[in-house]
């Protein structure tokens, strides 16, 4: 999509006048995801409102070169090639308890800070999302979920940006969130913020479920080790608890657990968790998932469907 023309119709000078430290060039991706791994970003821009966020579209919009929406780097493989575009990076922050069942919160935000948030005002709606990684925009922009929850469903307003820099006000229903999807997938605008309706509840209850959650997690997910999460997303069967076939289950009939590529490597709790070991590429991390795939195609006639993005060329 760029090309010489349309860059140079936009000096550098001017992108540093209007974004000055905030604004990087050649950014190293594979510090800005969990995966650690990736090439380089073109530009790099961090935004903090809704007016840099404006600025900032347009500005990839005068280069002639597309720009990508980055949360918290947590479900995202980037090509080793890097991306030849801008990054914008959502640094929107701020939570406040707007009525006595809402919060309002920065799409920049963790999402485990607002678990937090609500907790300590004893709100309940948010305990399935302990210990997902992440900011509340992406969270919002892939319909974030687990244990049978997810964010869409408690979702009230939010506040966007589109793909011309127009900032906007609108209901959940316009995001059409579905299974690990949003509308905003297919719009590419960006969330700024979000309003949050929740049920008020004893803090002490609220607070044994969030650690409940997180002690079941931490036996099937690496602590420390590099991931986005599950890679792939579940199928759906309302035959299912929750009303879905996991991945999971199927990689592990088709002995996923241990396979590697290189530095890739299946974890050997849940089988539908990649993560780099120290040295593994991006191309990599890509094949082993096209062989887990393959096997899952042969064995049950099933295309897995990735839930964690790809960015750039591979």
């Amino acid at each position: 999509m760029s090309n010489t023309t349309s860059t140079n119709t936009l000096p550098i000078a001017t992108l540093i006048a209007s974004f000055g430290p905030d604004l990087e060039f050649a950014k190293e991706m594979a510090s800005m995801t969990s995966y650690r791994t990736g090439g380089k970003a073109k530009y790099y821009i961090s935004v903090r409102s809704s007016g840099e966020i404006t600025r900032a579209v347009k500005a990839a919009e005068q280069l002639g070169i597309p720009h990508f929406i980055l949360g918290g780097g947590t479900n995202l493989l980037v090509s080793d090639d890097g991306f030849d575009g801008v990054i914008i990076k959502v640094d929107v922050m701020g939570m406040t308890l707007e009525t006595s069942d809402t919060v309002r919160c920065g799409a920049g935000e963790q999402l485990m800070a607002l678990v937090d948030f609500a907790t300590e005002h004893g709100l309940s709606g948010l305990e399935f999302a302990a210990g997902i990684w992440g900011t509340v925009g992406g969270a919002i922009y892939g319909n974030a979920g687990a244990f049978g929850g997810e964010i869409g469903p408690i979702t009230r307003r939010l506040t966007l940006v589109d793909d011309k820099g127009v900032v906007c006000t609108v209901d959940p229903d316009y995001c059409r969130f579905g299974y690990r999807d949003s509308h905003l997938k297919t719009t590419h605008e960006v969330v700024v913020d979000a309003l949050f309706g929740l049920t008020p509840g004893d803090r002490a209850t609220i607070s044994g479920k969030v650690k409940e959650i997180l002690a079941a997690r931490d036996g099937k997910h690496p602590v420390d080790g590099m991931s986005a999460g599950c890679f792939f997303k579940n199928i759906p069967d309302p035959k299912e608890k929750f009303g879905k076939l996991p991945a999971g289950r199927l990689l592990e009939e088709i002995g996923a657990k241990g396979m590697s590529v290189g530095g890739a490597k299946v974890f050997d709790k849940h089988a539908n968790i990649i993560v780099n070991t120290g040295t593994a590429t991006s191309k990599e991390i890509r094949q082993l998932a096209d062989i887990l795939k393959e096997k899952v195609k042969a064995r049950f006639g099933i295309e897995l469907q990735e839930e964690v993005i790809q960015l750039g060329r591979f």
